[in-house]
């Protein structure tokens, strides 16, 4: 898991090496640390969360590992049925 505070002190050189850990493959998903919910990089809710709840995971089985559930808007296929009262969407 990365955090994405830790990848620099500025807003630009976070960027950049954020942009190099992707090509890379290092980083494939993200996640927000207080929800405790990963998703893709792409995904809408991901993008609008704070830096400092910002996290990253190298493949699924690491956010699983760390105790991070599946956002129920971009990763469906992995989120188990929630009653109304449990509704809750991602990152």
């Amino acid at each position: 898991m990365i955090h994405h505070q830790q990848l620099g002190t500025t807003a630009y050189t976070r960027s950049k090496k954020l942009l190099q850990l992707i090509q890379a493959g290092t980083i494939t998903l993200g996640g927000n640390k207080k929800l405790k919910i990963y998703g893709t990089l792409q995904c809408s809710s991901g993008k609008r969360m704070k830096t400092e709840n910002r996290v990253f995971f190298g493949d699924e089985q690491e956010a699983l590992q760390q105790g991070y559930r599946a956002c129920k808007r971009c990763l469906k296929r992995n989120v188990p049925p929630l009653g109304r009262e449990g509704l809750h969407y991602c990152l």
